[in-house]
């Protein structure tokens, strides 16, 4: 039975019934589920004894029926990275590697279950999306398992990679001149006028949720505890809150105790409203326009930013802008130390975290975990010029001895 009782406006407490809304007509205030807790019997052991996908947790995500899609998805590693800490100088890091989730090697796949799920349960025939790369992948695939016809929009300049994860699927892809923000208003239209399933507008609700299995797994995988720090990107916004929003639930459900974790929210300085409104006080997102190789977080005009704005406060968290030097600096670093390709994203989490080590926000003592959501493969293009070019040898013996004599003669101090 499904513990799922509504929907609730976030900030009026106005409640809705479960459908596919997003928004509240009375406050314009977003949507969330609203769960019977008390209804719950859900146990660690109960939990263990079930297959490792995000539906491990079902009674905490907004279906009515049985799931539908994402039986593979989610319960990525949780990788304690040794070498990576010593580096920066920390005993606790570790990397949590949503880079390998299935099918498209992004945490959307994660949200992107949900919100199928229910759309199906919903009756809407049509899925669709407006995405930076990852979601148009995850929404594509998750689609075709369902059999549904499916609609992505996507700027007109994504990476080559990202189009070709969509289009391996058969989706209707629509190119649309402009950033993400501009792609985002005309889906909005699009949904109001022609009721599609957008899992990102209005199926918000359901999709979001799907995120806080991110924070679920990262408790369960430490010994059902939570560490002292965790460094989220931010993009939409969706993420961030998600995950505390997760935990507190573990804890009202009895599954976790002790305090959240400080949650820090890292942005590429060439599209970091967020970070700018924590670093100034502000109540507000000062909107930007994106110019950043982080592709995936630039949104200027996040949905959910006031959300991390809360969260990041609320859990006495701060907030991190880096540059796309820092962003490529800090993708080979991890690939080096730990064997990770990530993309621009978790590139920026894992500049952000060095800088939070710097200014002295995360002490060396204290337990960290880095969100790493997409896969450095999708990406290749950032890396052009910036790694080592291969040695080119012919077939002969004698010239591979050659160049190995060389390596091994010692070298000339100038």
């Amino acid at each position: 039975m499904s513990a799922l009782i509504g929907l609730q406006c976030h900030l009026c407490k106005t409640m809705f019934p479960a459908e596919a809304i997003y928004v509240c007509d009375r406050c314009l205030g977003p949507l969330e589920p609203v769960y019977d807790y008390a209804s719950m019997n859900l146990t660690r052991e109960k939990i263990a004894g079930r297959p490792e996908n995000i539906w491990r947790y079902r009674e905490l995500l907004p279906i009515t029926g049985e799931p539908r899609t994402g039986f593979h998805t989610g319960f990525t590693p949780l990788v304690r990275c040794n070498r990576l800490a010593a580096r920066l100088g920390l005993s606790e890091l570790y990397i949590k590697d949503d880079s390998v989730n299935h099918p498209t090697l992004s945490y959307k796949d994660r949200v992107v279950s949900v919100a199928a799920t229910r759309a199906s349960e919903l009756g809407l025939e049509v899925l669709a999306c407006a995405s930076t790369g990852n979601l148009a992948n995850s929404v594509s695939a998750h689609a075709a398992r369902l059999g549904m016809e499916c609609c992505v929009f996507i700027p007109d300049n994504l990476e080559a990679g990202k189009v070709l994860g969509s289009a391996i699927f058969g989706p209707t892809i629509l190119a649309i001149a402009g950033n993400y923000d501009d792609v985002n208003r005309l889906c909005t239209q699009v949904a109001d006028r022609l009721g599609w399933g957008f899992v990102n507008i209005n199926l918000r609700s359901y999709y979001a949720e799907g995120a806080k299995t991110y924070g679920f797994e990262i408790a369960e995988q430490l010994g059902w505890r939570f560490p002292k720090h965790l460094v989220s990107p931010v993009a939409g916004g969706t993420l961030l809150p998600r995950i505390a929003r997760g935990l507190r639930e573990l804890r009202t459900v009895g599954l976790v105790d002790g305090e959240l974790p400080r949650i820090h929210a890292a942005q590429a300085a060439g599209c970091s409203p967020v970070v700018s409104a924590l670093q100034s006080g502000a109540d507000h997102l000062e909107l930007v326009r994106p110019n950043t190789i982080a592709k995936s977080l630039a949104i200027g005009n996040p949905a959910d930013g006031l959300q991390v704005l809360q969260t990041v406060r609320e859990t006495g968290g701060t907030g991190t802008a880096v540059s796309d030097v820092e962003i490529v600096a800090a993708i080979r670093l991890l690939a080096e130390t730990e064997g990770i390709f990530t993309e621009p994203a978790g590139g920026t989490t894992l500049a952000g975290t060095i800088d939070l080590i710097r200014r002295g926000i995360i002490g060396p003592d204290e337990s960290v975990v880095v969100c790493v959501t997409g896969n450095g493969y999708k990406t290749a293009e950032v890396m052009n010029g910036q790694l080592v070019e291969p040695v080119r040898l012919s077939r002969a013996f004698k010239e591979f001895e050659a160049w190995w004599e060389s390596r091994q003669a010692p070298q000339s101090v100038a």
